[in-house]
């Protein structure tokens, strides 16, 4: 057995947070672009806009909840404010809101009757809000700003009950001779902590990072641990300190490999930064009647749905509702599809009932029989010399199946680097399925067999190697 260098044991004592575990289980989730583009055909305002022209006459929020719920998503976050500084609910601190509209004469929240119609079909609810604001007057004004977006924040952190998520995006298209506002990013971080301390900060942000594009792809190895310095590019430059490596002149969120050996061999700080796949369901992220005919079709969904949650990621899609305040029909019906689809592909997992040997584990109550109950806390653990350890799932009798679920213990960090999938056929091993990372979960998807037995080999793992999800469909 090879001696573990020091900078792959530190790789494998990185574990997430509570918060993030919490949001790793959701797996998907929906976007709601909303707000005064609806209703100006746009997908960037300049911040002029009337307030009056925001009129959603039939708002209905428990429509868009109740697709979520059908769909199979857990939650569902809203565009409190986006680049334009048109605020969603009744904020104290600037005009440019509800408040200035002629929907329901200037007393509607949208963010509230979104908040209720979520906890009504047990979605959970989070917020977008835009840190670009081209209205307020304060901005680029440094502390005034950072002031009044904190103030705002607060509002939205206090008013609406608990929150999953705050999602900050990146944007900036201010240009060259447009006013530049220095964010304060820490102390939005820390008033998001004290007050919804179970609510994960994306994006811009230290709990999940972006993928690194909008069309739905993952990387072949979606790598949890990563250096810390793609977490936040202008909190490097605020907390660089002496006795961390410096990062790359040029940090790319795109690069193709972000955790493996290679990647991390020379960085001595790494952080737990899941990643997100965002896409949206038409072209575009506002509703344009001129995007009706760009739907995607449920093939292409449930292909980014298998390369996301499948391939150890989260998967946030946009629907954006109309400017009558519902979500439009030809929308509504992919989604229940695509919610009847994932039905049908997770009906029943053949693998519960049934009977897991391994070849070795850390002890008694660490084999493979282990991964087979409910308990997420109940898994196999190899012990310290992971490579060539097999688990062999026994359902038996013979099943067609064509899915095999797999997912790490990721309490204890993420561990395994290159794995084979095996199934019995004929009394002859044949492999169905490799890949690298497996991580929080990895769907191994295959043509369909009749088959009793299925073999998983660790082939190269970090100090250990962990499963807590095999399941057969």
């Amino acid at each position: 057995m090879s001696k573990t260098p020091d900078y792959i044991k530190y790789a494998a004592s990185v574990v997430p947070s509570e918060r993030q575990l919490k949001w790793q289980e959701m797996e998907f989730y929906a976007f709601m672009h909303f707000g005064m583009n609806t209703f100006t055909d746009s997908e960037w305002g300049n911040g002029n806009e009337d307030p009056e022209l925001f009129n959603p006459e039939t708002l209905d929020c428990r429509q868009w909840a109740k697709l979520c719920q059908l769909t199979g998503m857990r939650g569902l976050i809203l565009t409190a404010k986006h680049h334009d500084g048109f605020c969603l609910w009744q904020t104290e601190y600037t005009d440019h809101s509800v408040r200035s509209s002629k929907w329901k004469d200037g007393h509607g929240d949208v963010v509230a009757e979104c908040a209720a119609a979520c906890k009504e079909f047990g979605i959970k609810f989070g917020i977008y809000v835009s840190p670009w604001d081209r209205h307020e007057e304060t901005y680029g004004q440094g502390e005034p700003y950072n002031e009044f977006f904190r103030n705002q924040l607060r509002e939205l952190l206090t008013n609406y009950g608990d929150l999953f998520c705050v999602w900050f995006d990146g944007a900036c298209g201010e240009g060259p001779n447009g006013r530049k506002q220095e964010y304060d990013w820490e102390s939005y971080y820390s008033l998001i902590r004290e007050l919804q301390p179970d609510a994960t900060i994306h994006i811009s942000g230290p709990d999940v990072r972006w993928c690194g594009n909008e069309a739905g792809v993952c990387r072949k190895s979606e790598w949890s641990v990563v250096p810390y310095y793609y977490s936040n590019q202008e909190l490097i430059r605020a907390g660089s300190q002496s006795d961390i490596s410096k990062p790359p002149k040029k940090i790319n969120p795109t690069d193709l490999d972000l955790g493996s050996r290679k990647a991390i061999k020379n960085c001595n700080k790494l952080i737990w930064y899941p990643a997100e796949v965002d896409v949206s369901i038409r072209k575009g992220w506002f509703y344009h009647p001129s995007d009706d005919y760009t739907i995607k079709p449920l093939s292409k969904l449930m292909s980014i749905y298998y390369n996301s949650v499948g391939a150890n990621a989260a998967f946030l899609l946009n629907i954006p509702p109309m400017p009558s305040g519902k979500i439009n029909e030809k929308d509504i019906e992919t989604l229940l599809s695509m919610g009847a689809q994932l039905e049908i592909d997770f009906n029943e997992n053949l693998a519960e009932d049934s009977v897991m040997t391994d070849n070795r584990h850390l002890d008694k109550d660490h084999t493979g029989q282990h991964i087979l109950n409910d308990d997420p806390e109940s898994y196999w653990h190899s012990g310290d010399d992971p490579e060539g350890a097999e688990l062999v799932l026994d359902l038996t009798d013979e099943f067609d199946i064509d899915k095999i679920v797999l997912g790490e213990h990721i309490r204890t960090g993420q561990q395994i680097e290159e794995f084979e999938l095996f199934v019995q056929l004929g009394g002859k091993w044949k492999k169905l399925s490799e890949g690298t990372v497996i991580g929080y979960k990895r769907i191994c998807r295959f043509k369909e067999v009749r088959a009793r037995y299925f073999k998983l080999v660790i082939k190269k793992a970090r100090c250990f190697a962990t499963i807590s999800k095999f399941e057969a469909y």
